[in-house]
């Protein structure tokens, strides 16, 4: 095998990687290098109809990467709908992905706390983003689960739940504790200062005029 081949097995291989993805934003942006990879191997070799093939792709890819990059900041994206805490879709979402949840929340029992409990899907538009459930303990909302779906793990719900969204100051709340023992927790770059084994974010100067 010489460079020129393993080059292009390296592209080949790159864009079968990025279909094995399961986030969104990592999936274009490996097809994208892959589909670079094989422009340049195509045109080595001269074969003008992949070239063709991977241009169109790779301008697709950008295309669709602009897009999610331009909005991952963007607070119209996301919103946070309140339900029931026994509330059956609610209930179903938790059973999906049941499994992922334990791998990231190994404490997770939801169900122990009967009272003040809330339960909140953050969407975007109609597809589901996370789950957010918690409970109050005076004027601080310990949150129970902040479950983010795979696809969307290169995005920023997170930011717009606690930083963005009025979620927790319109109830009163003066403080959020994040869930003790998460799993590879990304508060610290929200701003939350670490307390033991979970994190603290003090509300109040957090407050939007």
């Amino acid at each position: 095998m010489n460079w020129l081949d393993l080059i292009g097995w390296t592209g080949s291989a790159l864009l079968v990687w990025s279909l094995l993805q399961a986030r969104i934003l990592r999936l274009r942006a490996l097809n994208l290098v892959g589909c670079l990879v094989l422009i340049g191997y195509n045109t080595a070799l001269a074969v003008w109809p992949m070239v063709g093939l991977n241009v169109v792709l790779a301008v697709i890819n950008v295309w669709y990467l602009r897009k999610m990059l331009a909005t991952r900041h963007d607070e119209q994206t996301y919103q946070v709908v309140e339900v029931g805490v026994d509330d059956q879709f609610l209930a179903h979402t938790l059973r999906v992905h049941a499994a992922d949840i334990a791998r990231f929340n190994p404490g997770f029992h939801w169900g122990e706390h009967t009272a003040r409990r809330s339960a909140f899907l953050v969407v975007r538009a109609d597809e589901v983003v996370g789950v957010v459930l918690s409970h109050a303990e005076g004027d601080t909302a310990q949150v129970d689960l902040d479950y983010v779906t795979p696809p969307f793990r290169d995005f920023t719900p997170g930011e717009f739940v606690y930083r963005r969204s009025t979620l927790f100051t319109d109830r009163g709340f003066r403080r959020v504790v994040s869930p003790p023992g998460m799993v590879a927790p990304y508060y610290h770059r929200l701003g939350f200062r670490a307390e033991d084994d979970a994190y603290v974010l003090d509300l109040a100067a957090t407050d939007r005029a």
